[in-house]
């Protein structure tokens, strides 16, 4: 469904929504914490890949050790996720 996007070095929060932006390809005045997943038109597995493609491109993010994917609705949540295990955000340099 996505091209995988070409990694930038970022380390916030506002990385991992322009990333979602990116993802979904849309703007990202519209990704904001109290966005639904759903409301991004991505359905269970798109969720997935989306979450796959997250612990891929940013280093030490790690959604499947301690929660489910089923537990994560929002953009808020995916951020909060990151937030509450103390991780550093760094995008892996491209290879």
């Amino acid at each position: 469904m996505h091209a995988r996007l070409a990694p930038l070095v970022c380390c916030d929060a506002e990385a991992v929504r322009k990333f979602i932006a990116e993802y979904v390809g849309i703007d990202l005045k519209h990704v904001t914490d109290e966005t639904h997943l759903t409301d991004l038109s991505l359905d269970w597995l798109d969720q997935l890949e989306l979450m796959i493609l997250i612990e891929d491109e940013f280093v030490g993010v790690d959604f499947f050790a301690t929660t489910t994917a089923a537990q994560i609705e929002l953009v808020g949540d995916i951020i909060r996720h990151i937030e509450d295990r103390g991780t550093a955000l760094a995008r892996r340099s491209a290879a």
